[in-house]
């Protein structure tokens, strides 16, 4: 990894609605902007879940204005880290970059009651990645 430049993660999930949607929404706003954070989705819906941007206001992030956006390779080979939702999509695959998966439970359809949870399951795996990508903050 370039050790000048931030550390880049891109968050991918089918529609870019919900879950990959809340990462990115978290580490932007827990990695206080030391991160370039990216989400897309291969077949992005037309809105953000609503359910997930009601549990997001609840710990006071507004993901009101986003909107899902379509996976690219160049957004993939811009990446560091490409993590999947655990929705099986597939992304483009280079050598050096850092892949994971990880399987979350799909908020799409679901009460803001239903999607807590998940969104607190995703909150505890970015604070994980943020102090492997960032160990010395």
């Amino acid at each position: 990894m370039n050790t000048t430049a931030k550390p880049s993660v891109l968050f991918v999930c089918v529609h870019n609605a919900g879950r990959s949607q809340m990462a990115a929404a978290f580490l932007s706003n827990l990695s206080n902007g030391q991160i370039e954070v990216r989400s897309a989705g291969s077949q992005p819906a037309n809105t953000v879940n609503p359910a997930a941007v009601a549990a997001m206001n609840e710990v006071g992030i507004d993901m009101s204005n986003e909107i899902p956006k379509i996976l690219t390779t160049e957004a993939v080979k811009e990446s560091d880290v490409v993590i999947t939702m655990g929705c099986g999509d597939t992304c483009p695959i280079f050598p050096g970059k850092r892949y994971e998966d990880w399987k979350l439970e799909d908020p799409a359809g679901r009460g803001v009651d239903s999607v807590r949870p998940i969104r607190d399951e995703i909150r505890a795996r970015i604070e994980t990645l943020i102090s492997e990508l960032l160990p010395t903050r």
